[in-house]
């Protein structure tokens, strides 16, 4: 009797595995870290949408979203600190045909790049921004962040924090933005079905992620183990989609208020408004 050689199946990859650099793994991102989460978010709703992976771009600023662009298997631009947004603007107006995100931290994106954030809002840029925000600079140091809440301790408020915090989804909106909306890293399923919402809009769409920092935020705020941030999430959330952005600002012993806050149908784009000019010039 002939013996057939035995041949090894190779085992069916999950579908994310095709936007990952799996041999740049493991990461570099702390236990409890909210990052991985949200991208594994995007990755999904990138495949659910069915968006080419060669029109996908992800350009981020300094910190520990930086990181990202090495680890996912598209075109990836980390730029300076705060500036990820006018880099990702000359992207979107040269290359009109790319899908343009920009995933960066609340430091890099409310505090040294906050005038960039609320012009490109104004503007209506066509970008999807998404700000994983873990209420500090996490990368830095542990800095103050501006969404640092009122009594947070960090390395520069050692006693507590006493700025207001920005409510950044009302900053979005009244601002101008098309699509607004908040969850939180555990909430994944949502977060991913509001990111493929996102994706089939043009404009300016902003999605804030609350996301655990065990190390440089939660352990100087009694919240000190890798899942301890993700628990106060999860009993503290509520989800109220259309909500009036004015009433979600966080605040410590307040529900963390999640959902789709905003959509806007046909409001131009930046790209849009410059062609049509354009074209008015050509025929002057």
């Amino acid at each position: 009797m002939n013996e057939q050689p035995i041949t090894e199946e190779k085992p069916e990859l999950p579908p994310i595995d095709k936007w990952l650099r799996s041999e740049r793994m493991p990461h570099i991102w702390c236990p409890g870290c909210g990052i991985g989460p949200t991208l594994h978010a995007w990755i999904r709703a990138l495949d659910r949408v069915g968006i080419p992976k060669e029109k996908v771009v992800y350009v981020s600023g300094i910190g520990c979203c930086g990181r990202g662009s090495g680890y996912l298997d598209v075109d990836g631009f980390h730029t300076t600190h705060g500036r990820a947004i006018p880099f990702a603007i000359g992207l979107k107006l040269v290359k009109p045909e790319l899908f343009v995100n920009v995933i960066s931290g609340d430091g890099d994106l409310f505090s040294i790049g906050g005038n960039h954030f609320i012009h490109a809002c104004r503007r209506n840029v066509d970008l999807l921004v998404i700000c994983t925000n873990n209420f500090i600079y996490g990368m830095t140091g542990g800095q103050l962040a501006p969404t640092t809440l009122l009594g947070d301790r960090s390395t520069t408020s050692p006693y507590g924090n006493i700025e207001p915090s920005f409510n950044t989804p009302h900053l979005a909106d009244a601002s101008g933005a098309v699509y607004v909306s908040r969850w939180t890293s555990i909430h994944v399923r949502r977060l991913e079905k509001s990111m493929a919402e996102a994706m089939k809009m043009k404009g300016f769409r902003y999605i804030e992620v609350l996301s655990p920092c065990p190390v440089n935020y939660g352990r100087r705020n009694k919240l000190p183990g890798p899942d301890d941030i993700a628990e106060w999430f999860r009993q503290s959330s509520v989800i109220r989609n259309g909500a009036n952005t004015s009433d979600v600002q966080i605040e410590k012993g307040k529900p963390l208020i999640l959902g789709n806050f905003v959509k806007r149908v046909g409001k131009p784009t930046f790209y849009e408004v410059m062609k049509k000019l354009e074209e008015r010039v050509k025929g002057q």
